[in-house]
Order: C-alpha cells, then structure tokens, then sequence
C-alpha cells in the first residue's frame, strides 16, 4: 500500500516540523488513509496549525460549481481562519503569512496541467520565497499515473491560472516532483521540502494504491472521470457540454446540434486506442445547456494504458466540428481570469489547436511534433523525479 506525505509525517517523518507554527493549503481529498481530514489529523497529532488556505472549491469543498470564488471565512470544525485562494486573490498575502514558520500543501493533483492546484502550489512557493516562510509539500500519488505523457507544451503568451508555466496536458509528475522541478528550473527559489510518498510506482494508477479516491472536485467524482479528464477538459472552451450537470462529467460530452449516432460512427472509424464511443442522449442539470435535451456519446475506456485522452479529445472535436460547423463555437473569454486569450488556446497552450480545426486540419497533423516535446519534457524532468 502507498503511504502519502501526510501519513508520514504524522508517523513520524519531518519531526522538525511539530517546533513550527504552520498553515496548511488542503482541499477535501486531503485525507488520511482512514479518511480523516489533513487538518483535523494534524491538529489531533499535537502541530500548531494556525491557519487554513483553500483553493479552488474551498479548503472543505464547499463549491460545487466550476469558477466559483470562496469567501475568507472561519473553519467551523477548528476555528481556524480560511483564507481563500481562489477569490480576490490566488497567492498568499504578506499578511496571511504573518506569524508562520512553514506552509503546508496537501492537495491531490490529478497530473494535468490545466488543474488549477499546481498553480495555486506554485504562487505560493513563491509566496513563501518572499516572506521567507519554508514551504513542505505533503506528496500524493498521481492517480492517472506517471508513465504517460501527453499534449503540447504550455507556449509563452498563453500563460494563465490554468498554465503559469511551460509543461504538456498531461504531465507525468506528482505535486511533489512539480514543485521541485519549479522550484529549481523556473527560479521560485523557497525554501522546499517535499515529504514524499513511500511505496508509489510510476505505473500505479490510483486504484492500485490501497488508497481511497476522494473526489479532489466535484465533476472528478471517480479514477474513470479522471482517466478522460486530459483530453476532455478541452471541451470547456467550446460551446460542447462536457458532461457537467449528469452523472458521468467529462464521460459524457455533446450538444443539442449534434446527432448522437453521426458522431460516434465518426469516432469509432478514427480507430482511436483504447475507446468505444456509446451513442446517447441526455440533459445536464446545470452549467451548458441546462434542462436541455444534448446528443453526443459516452467515452468507454477499454484499455487505459493504450488510451490517450488527449488525442481522443482532439478527434471529438475534430468530429464535432465537422458535423454542424454553423453550430460548433469556440467559447469567449473570460475564463479563469483570462479576459483577452480565447479559453481553448490556454487550455491547449497555444492558439494551433483552434487554428486546426477551423482549417480542416487533420488530427495527425495537428498532433505532429508533440513527441519531440514530451521526450525533452521527460528528459528535462528526470532529476526532479522521486518515483523512478
């Protein structure tokens, strides 16, 4: 079984760390083995927390929807304060450091760029350098793996809240490895300590830990939602539903232009690895299309080590494209605090995914050139690694 930074430090790992007053940047999936929540474990175990940072959806969860702000508030389980990272301000302030030692970060990554608790890790790595506070990133595993990378790498002008700096869709790392390769190759320069995990392979996915999954948001509900989600979060910048508001987001994708069996004939004749396509309908209950009735397919992974989500979300968007091109748009900023780059180039990292698709540019071409990238990010990322 995989022992997260968490349980090791509460075992008895980086026993420096009970001398220090702390603050803990954690999400709902930051929990022990035995389901307890970081910051009531640590608290329990005898470490001064002083205070709490949430992310996106909140340090308990406490926001279902998507680009919805938190509110600074006060823990009802500890007393603790709250300080919300992702509504006026997505870095920790000067005075919200105030007083501490050391920074915690717990958060389960689920190894894809645009997932904003990377983002939010490394604003306040930097965050710490400037207020000279150490920063300890309790590890987790990656629950899609590491053995496999996928997409473009992030392209200067296109940065943003879902990509601040220059890595594929789908990464490879943990938190952990992140942070380090961050915070030596893009000059952060804290004071880093990562408590890594004890018994995680690169090739493990996440129910091959022992370790229960907990949703790290609430439209990744399951590992199955998380397998898809490096390839189908690009449907976010398009006026596709990707699934948000049934009961399988990101499995499920269409539109109500869209003719269910059209599409999915179109997909199963790209011959994708590893995917069946189900042709269905079906009416989200909120985001797109709210209470209206969409056609589109269910993605159906057979064999995740061949599948790759990334190419398959570009074939869908390619198919979708293809079928109603009157219909099919590309979604307007604002998205995550981007006002002026359209959503699908940030998302993708560069504007050559849009721009194929509207040419009629094949799939292959469009993806041409992406392995050079990725065995230089693999390359690149080697020294960083904790898992090999």
């Amino acid at each position: 079984m995989t022992t997260t930074g968490l349980e090791r430090l509460l075992a008895g790992n980086s026993q420096h760390l009970r001398r220090t007053r702390l603050g803990l940047i954690a999400h709902p999936a930051s929990v022990t083995s035995d389901l307890v929540h970081a910051a009531d474990a640590l608290m329990s175990a005898g470490f001064d927390l002083r205070a709490l940072f949430g992310p996106q959806h909140g340090a308990r969860g406490d926001k279902q929807d998507n680009m919805i702000e938190s509110d600074h508030s006060v823990d009802a389980r500890t007393g603790l304060p709250v300080h919300s990272l992702y509504s006026d301000v997505r870095q920790p302030t000067p005075a919200m450091m105030k007083g501490l030692d050391a920074l915690l970060i717990d958060l389960q990554d689920v190894g894809v760029r645009v997932y904003t608790f990377v983002w939010t890790m490394a604003l306040a790595m930097e965050a710490c350098r400037d207020a000279g506070v150490r920063c300890v990133v309790l590890d987790r595993p990656n629950p899609i793996g590491g053995a496999i990378v996928e997409g473009r790498l992030l392209q200067a002008g296109f940065e943003s809240f879902v990509g601040l700096h220059p890595i594929p869709l789908r990464h490879g790392l943990t938190a952990g490895e992140l942070a380090r390769w961050l915070n030596a190759e893009r000059s952060i320069g804290c004071e880093l300590e990562v408590v890594a995990c004890d018994g995680w392979q690169r090739s493990r996915w996440g129910n091959e830990t022992g370790l229960p999954f907990v949703p790290p948001s609430p439209n990744l509900p399951t590992l199955d939602s998380c397998t898809v989600y490096p390839g189908m979060v690009l449907l976010e910048g398009t006026n596709l539903s990707e699934g948000r508001g049934t009961t399988r987001p990101f499995e499920i994708f269409g539109a109500p232009y869209l003719e269910p069996h059209a599409l999915s004939d179109a997909l199963e004749a790209c011959g994708l690895p590893g995917v069946r396509f189900r042709p269905c309908w079906f009416e989200p209950t909120f985001q797109k299309y709210a209470g209206a009735l969409c056609g589109g397919a269910q993605i159906y992974v057979m064999d995740r080590e061949r599948f790759r989500p990334v190419q398959t979300a570009v074939a869908i968007l390619r198919a979708a494209h293809d079928q109603a091109p009157d219909r099919f748009r590309w979604r307007e900023p604002p998205y995550e605090y981007e006002i002026d780059n359209m959503p699908i180039d940030i998302l993708w990292g560069s504007d050559a995914l849009r721009l194929g698709i509207e040419a009629g540019t094949e799939v292959e071409e469009i993806l041409a050139g992406v392995e050079d990238d990725l065995e230089a990010w693999k390359a690149g990322t080697a020294p960083y690694r904790l898992y090999d």
